[in-house]
């Protein structure tokens, strides 16, 4: 999936909605995402078994603006310098406060990421950002506006964490890269071939008419959407031979 954000490896659990549901939905009110929908296959996502949003959260600052495997490898030193430390898999906001920002600096954390880990430790100890039990009962936006109050996370990480960690039906990122540019492939005729610059990917007003008629699904038209890249590069490559 054309998507920098954390592959799943652990224990997962299902969606807290049905996808056949969704992607036959999204079929029946628009004839050319149905086509996409064929050509994608089955609605697959999967959500973490247990991860609070604090960490999260910590998972998606890591993220932001590198390179997959990069970030993986980051976030993996972070945890392993709190090895038998945590009393669990990752280590908790007082830790993250408490630790020195040499042990921070040397799994490769910027000074930005730095101080964005830490207002995210305190606003978590403070209660801005909820905990599982509470961020479950509330709703998108509420959850938009508590925690793009965290230096550092904006509208795009929430939507993420929305789509990826929290399994909400109904979340449309219209400022996501591959989302413009999968609705451009599927919807503006943008051709795999074409080397594609910033004024060929979909503008987001005309993304989110069309996308009146996919609520409450949008989560899943925006997960083929991604995959709407992922076919075009593939279809590139056969091209080329590569």
């Amino acid at each position: 999936m054309m998507l920098n954000m954390p592959r799943r490896t652990g224990p997962t659990r299902k969606l807290p909605y049905d996808p056949i549901a969704a992607a036959e939905a999204l079929s029946a009110a628009d004839p050319k995402l149905a086509r996409l929908i064929e050509r994608a296959g089955a609605f697959t996502l999967r959500l973490p078994a247990r991860q609070s949003p604090f960490e999260a959260l910590t998972e998606s600052i890591i993220y932001q603006q590198l390179h997959g495997k990069a970030a993986a490898t980051i976030h993996a030193r972070l945890l392993a310098s709190f090895d038998g430390r945590c009393g669990g898999d990752h280590p908790s906001p007082e830790q993250i406060l408490e630790c020195p920002t040499p042990q921070l600096r040397s799994a490769g954390l910027s000074h930005n990421k730095i101080l964005a880990i830490r207002d995210l430790a305190a606003k978590t100890l403070e209660g801005t950002v909820p905990t599982l039990p509470q961020i479950r009962r509330m709703s998108d936006e509420a959850i938009i506006d508590h925690l793009t109050q965290v230096r550092g996370i904006g509208r795009w990480t929430v939507e993420m964490l929305l789509i990826f960690r929290l399994g909400r039906p109904d979340v449309f990122p219209t400022s996501d890269y591959g989302v413009r540019k999968g609705f451009a492939l599927t919807f503006e005729g943008l051709k795999p071939t074409v080397k594609v610059t910033p004024e060929l990917l979909a503008k987001p007003e005309a993304m989110e008419r069309r996308a009146k008629r996919w609520a409450p699904w949008r989560s899943a038209a925006s997960w083929y959407l991604w995959r709407a890249c992922d076919l075009a590069a593939e279809a590139q490559a056969r091209s080329t031979g590569a």
